[in-house]
């Protein structure tokens, strides 16, 4: 039990050191993760739908 306790005392003093991202930099980085994502997200549905049309035209279903 003492090794439990020690490791949240020291967790919670870990946590006391960090250096917390403010509000506008957390809403900057969200809107860089949320825009990198559909452009991702665009960019293997566009790959999704390439290759499909390719194996379409070798299969001559297209």
């Amino acid at each position: 039990m003492r090794k439990i306790q020690q490791y949240v005392k020291e967790s919670i003093e870990e946590l006391k050191k960090v250096t917390w991202p403010t509000w506008e930099e957390l809403k900057g980085s969200t809107l860089v993760v949320m825009l990198f994502s559909v452009i991702m997200g665009l960019y293997i549905a566009g790959l999704d739908v390439g290759f499909s049309w390719i194996i379409d035209k070798i299969m001559g279903r297209g």
